[in-house]
Parts: C-alpha cells; sequence; structure tokens
C-alpha cells in the first residue's frame, strides 16, 4: 500500500531516537528507598502529598520507602517520584564515593531578587 512504507530517512530517525532513549535509560540510576524519604523529609511532604503529585498510591509509595536499598518501583513509578521531587526542589546525588543521597536545590537568581 502507498503511504505505509517507511523513507529510509525516517528509519534512520526512529533508531537515533531509540538509541538515545536507551542511553538515557542507562544513565538514569534508579531511586534507593532512602533517597525517597530524605527528599519528602527535605521538602516536608507526606506520603499522601507524593502519591497525589505523582498519581501513585500511597500504598506504591509507602512500600518503596519501606524496601532496603532498592525500591520495587517500576521505572515509570521511579520516573514520577524523581520528577515531582525534583520539580518540588529536591535535587538527587549520585552515588560519589560515599553513596547516594539528595540535597536542596539552590534558589534560582530570580528567585532571590523578589
Amino acid at each position: 500500500m502507498p503511504g505505509t512504507r517507511l523513507s529510509m530517512r525516517k528509519v534512520r530517525e526512529v533508531l537515533r531516537l531509540k538509541h538515545a532513549l536507551e542511553k538515557v535509560k542507562m544513565n538514569l540510576k534508579l531511586l534507593t528507598s532512602a533517597q525517597i524519604r530524605a527528599g519528602r523529609a527535605l521538602i516536608r511532604w507526606t506520603a499522601e502529598d507524593l502519591a497525589r503529585e505523582t498519581a501513585l498510591s500511597v500504598a506504591t509509595i509507602r512500600r518503596a520507602e519501606l524496601s532496603e536499598d532498592e525500591t520495587s518501583m517500576t521505572p515509570a513509578s521511579d520516573l514520577a517520584v524523581r520528577r515531582a521531587l525534583e520539580a518540588a526542589g529536591v535535587e538527587f546525588i549520585d552515588g560519589n564515593g560515599r553513596g547516594p543521597g539528595v540535597c536542596l536545590q539552590e534558589p534560582k537568581k530570580q528567585e532571590l531578587q523578589k
């Protein structure tokens, strides 16, 4: 059928994007339960607050925080938690010889001038 075949240019573009996505997945480390607990504590969010911001259940958040080190969350849930906490000002630190951690992002210059 005409119109159903992909041009070689489009195929190359799809493969390039797929490769880029795989590189991002490899570079993004999953959060630890301690990072999630500490991130919530820094911004004074309850498990209910985080659940609401991520559209995950409170049970999922609590189960992730109770696990030893690595959580049992799916990569999509992990990413949702990461994005919600980062949007609220939490910065995740990968293991730098001392293990993974969290800190608060520095306020932007525009926020300081207000």
